[in-house]
């Protein structure tokens, strides 16, 4: 099985540089299978686990109501049948205690991680969702190993996929996943799926905009964004989206999301 997948690495070497389309607008030649991605997003998943220090996962013991809220969205979302790979991720949700980091993401294989900054930033549950079908479609359109292809090239990659990678890679790779700074046409994507996802539920399908509207005006903008598209540009794409595809959904959830959000000690 090995041998089979480094000659296919080894046979779209040449292709590399062509950037020839994949699924998706966001394109570019993708080394991993699914199955890889959710090795690699477990590997990814321990490493950050093993790193308190950066990573101060927030213990479920104590916080169980938190955890089940954003699980809750998170299973809201994958049940609208517009999720790839949504029976087949592990989409394992995880709660980062830094109240201040307005941040999530998401691994390869759907390890979830929102930070405690981002939910008590944002105003309701509707933005929340928004944000994380952002992150859940990085994950269910594989542009982290799609980026990563580009990014550490084809010997690095061979190295993962036949068990034969340099000591400290995996951890390379973790840090380099974490900082990771996706295409434009990756994050359009992932903004129009975040409408696409949320429009099947009675959400406000243009939740991930309320993240941008309250972004605007802020004095220096997370370091996430400084090389994302332009966030006035975002707000105007994703609520055209929404008109496009005539979502109906108006639920915000603002005085539960309040509660919730209240919740959170730090």
């Amino acid at each position: 099985m090995r041998n089979t997948i480094l000659f296919s690495v080894l046979l779209l070497t040449g292709a590399l540089s062509l950037q020839s389309c994949g699924s998706g607008k966001g394109g570019g030649i993708n080394l991993f299978s699914a199955e890889q991605d959710m090795d690699l997003g477990r590997q990814v998943n321990e490493q950050i686990l093993s790193d308190p220090k950066q990573f101060p996962v927030l213990p479920e013991r104590g916080n169980e109501e938190l955890y089940r809220y954003v699980r809750n969205i998170t299973t809201k979302l994958l049940q609208t049948g517009k999720v790839s790979y949504s029976d087949k991720f592990l989409w394992e949700v995880r709660l980062i205690d830094d109240s201040k980091t307005l941040n999530a993401f998401c691994t390869p294989g759907g390890y979830i991680y929102v930070y405690t900054g981002l939910i008590k930033f944002l105003d309701s549950e509707d933005q929340l969702a928004g944000v994380m079908g952002h992150e859940i479609a990085h994950a269910a359109l594989r542009h982290s190993t799609r980026q990563m292809t580009q990014v550490y090239g084809i010997a690095a990659l061979a190295s993962i996929v036949t068990g034969k990678a340099q000591p400290g890679l995996i951890e390379q790779i973790v840090q380099g996943l974490l900082s990771l700074k996706f295409s434009r046409n990756h994050e359009t994507e992932s903004d129009e799926h975040s409408v696409i996802y949320l429009c099947a539920t009675d959400y406000y399908a243009a939740g991930a905009a309320g993240f941008f509207k309250k972004m605007d005006g802020q004095g220096s903008p997370p370091e996430f964004l400084s090389t994302h598209p332009d966030p006035g540009n975002r707000i105007a794409n994703i609520e055209a989206k929404a008109k496009e595809l005539g979502c109906t959904g108006t639920r915000m959830n603002t005085a539960e999301y309040t509660r919730i959000k209240n919740l959170i000690r730090n």
